[in-house]
């Protein structure tokens, strides 16, 4: 790690630590069941001292991405894991077929919903619509292995595809998963049905009618159609 790249992080810390609130903290830590350590920067006040970090101006080389985002991801405080996502989208004009095994990465490790739908909807999302023959070879490898997360992923990735959703591929995705007694899974499904909703209702209706999926998923699937009656 070069020289200006510690800098970086140094300054970021240091601006983090500033802004500190340990009574803040405990509730985020509480919201996500204890499984982090915050340092109770609300929303508003992280984005507001990450801005400058993330301006075009001061943005590191690409190349230096992967070091940068695993070094974050390292460390115990949830906002540094919230800012290296937000980091790499400044990134995501300049593709990368490798690109990929660093958001595995971030899938893989401090694995929570907060982090892992962000990233299979932003960063996964954005690549497999750049490199659309890879889906189904990185879906089968998420559904195959056996981790919550990336099959979650799998669900995720084509949240805001809208006309772009390959529909054949998803009814595969979810084909799959049918049976899963996780309820983020279950969510997961139901979440990505009912945002297609908004684009193909024909379809989405049609799918559920002929699919057995879990209560909590047609539920969801349906929740903005049966608004509208």
């Amino acid at each position: 790690m070069n020289a200006g790249i510690k800098e970086y992080l140094l300054t970021l810390e240091e601006e983090f630590l500033r802004h500190a609130n340990p009574d803040i903290a405990v509730q985020q830590e509480a919201y996500l069941k204890n499984q982090f350590v915050f340092y109770g920067l609300t929303s508003p006040v992280r984005k507001a001292i990450q801005k400058p970090f993330l301006d075009k101006k001061y943005l590191p080389p690409k190349h230096e991405l992967p070091i940068l985002v695993k070094t974050l991801w390292a460390k115990p405080q949830r906002e540094y894991h919230h800012f290296a996502q937000e980091l790499a989208c400044r990134y995501l004009r300049q593709p990368e077929p490798a690109d990929m095994a660093l958001y595995e990465h971030m899938v893989e490790h401090h694995s929570w919903w907060d982090t892992v739908d962000h990233i299979a909807n932003k960063l996964m999302g954005a690549y497999l619509l750049h490199y659309p023959e890879t889906r189904g070879e990185y879906v089968e490898k998420w559904l195959a292995s056996g981790n919550l997360w990336l099959q979650r992923s799998a669900i995720l990735f084509p949240l805001k595809y809208k006309q772009d959703t390959d529909t054949d591929l998803l009814g595969a995705v979810i084909h799959q998963l049918l049976g899963s007694k996780e309820f983020f899974i279950n969510k997961a499904i139901g979440w990505v049905l009912r945002e297609y909703a908004k684009t193909n209702p024909e379809w989405v209706i049609r799918f559920v009618e002929e699919t057995p999926l879990a209560p909590l998923s047609r539920r969801e699937a349906l929740r903005i159609l049966m608004r509208k009656g």
